[in-house]
């Protein structure tokens, strides 16, 4: 019976702390039920009403002007014709007058062979149109006096033209010997040398015209719609030297592998002071339009890869504008796709989307000369 007592006295001084614990609950719960009731604490309430400030971007003004629009691309010099000069018949190489590299007008004799029996040929042949003439004028006072038949008097002359034409073939033949300069140029490679046999069709040499000079070069497809068949152009030589001329051709169908499109440029070149295939700087005339001019470091990309820059309207909101690179000049570039005068974002473009709101502060406005 005594250890009976003990447990229940146990559980009887157990009791209070039971109640303890459950005041302890309630309040807690009370607590969170209640709290919303209270309004939210003062260090949540001033961090609400303290504003975040809008970013800063330094901008300059890029007013619009016309400005001459320019295409450049590099290019080089090319011949504005090569031909390999072939002989027309067949003979021993006999002489070569020309060295090559020499600069010959046109009919300039390049290579001459020898004349074998074409002299001897033409001379028989002139022989023979003689006999046939003084038969002819036999045969007409003949036919005058009635002692020839017209059908006589028609083989006579049949006889002299035949006559006359092989002294023609024979000249032809004698001519040929001599393999001349098609035009005027630059004899640039000897092909043969005295005692080289030349069956016809066989080169003696090549010739180039380098005036006019082409400018030959590739251009983007995006530039290839501004240029122009006549359009001026100057072309800045590796060498140095500077020539002036304009667009002969533009091609319409692009290259499959580069998506470029050729564009010749023909320039005159007295006295071929200035070589073939010498590298070039082209810059061709391309019309005048609007036109701004921003720092380079204002340009970037926008999500789709194109090249632009960013701007802030009137209500300091940003915008994004694609461009086109005109010119690259030591202060800035030149673009077009602009309109007006732009606030151009110089400092904090790429921190800054389209649609924010920034806060503007004016940077010194470049130079708009040209």
């Amino acid at each position: 019976m005594s250890g009976v007592g003990a447990r229940d006295g146990g559980r009887a001084g157990m009791k209070p702390a039971y109640w303890v614990v459950a005041a302890i609950i309630v309040a807690v719960f009370a607590y969170l039920l209640a709290r919303p009731f209270f309004g939210q604490p003062k260090a949540d309430t001033a961090a609400k009403a303290t504003p975040i400030a809008a970013p800063l971007v330094e901008v300059t003004l890029a007013p619009q002007i016309d400005r001459p629009y320019v295409v450049a691309f590099r290019g080089r010099t090319q011949a504005a014709r090569t031909v390999s000069v072939r002989s027309e018949t067949a003979g021993v190489v006999a002489a070569t007058p020309i060295l090559q590299g020499t600069s010959v007008g046109a009919g300039t004799v390049l290579c001459r062979l020898a004349v074998d029996a074409r002299q001897a040929s033409l001379d028989q042949a002139r022989a023979n149109l003689q006999a046939k003439q003084l038969q002819m004028q036999a045969s007409s006072n003949l036919a005058a006096k009635g002692f020839r038949s017209k059908t006589q008097v028609l083989a006579d002359q049949a006889s002299l033209d035949e006559a006359s034409a092989a002294v023609r073939q024979g000249e032809v033949a004698l001519r040929q010997i001599n393999i001349v300069a098609p035009f005027a140029g630059v004899f640039d490679h000897r092909d043969a040398e005295v005692g080289a046999y030349l069956a016809p069709g066989q080169p003696c040499g090549t010739m180039i015209e380098l005036n006019p000079l082409l400018v030959v070069g590739d251009v983007p497809e995006t530039e290839v719609g501004r240029i122009k068949v006549g359009a001026g152009a100057i072309a800045t030589l590796v060498s140095g030297g500077t020539i002036s001329g304009h667009v002969r051709f533009v091609a319409h169908d692009a290259d499959p592998t580069t998506r470029t499109y050729r564009i010749e440029v023909t320039a005159p070149n007295p006295g071929n002071k200035q070589a073939s295939g010498l590298s070039a700087d082209v810059r061709i005339d391309a019309g005048v339009g609007p036109a701004h001019k921003a720092p380079v470091s204002a340009l970037v990309l926008d999500a789709a890869g194109r090249q632009g820059v960013r701007y802030v309207d009137l209500n300091n909101r940003v915008f994004f504008a694609p461009v086109t690179v005109l010119e690259e000049t030591p202060d800035g570039v030149w673009v077009s796709g602009l309109t007006g005068d732009v606030r151009i974002i110089t400092v904090g473009q790429s921190y800054v989307s389209e649609g924010h709101t920034v806060r503007v502060a004016l940077a010194p406005t470049p130079s708009a000369k040209p």
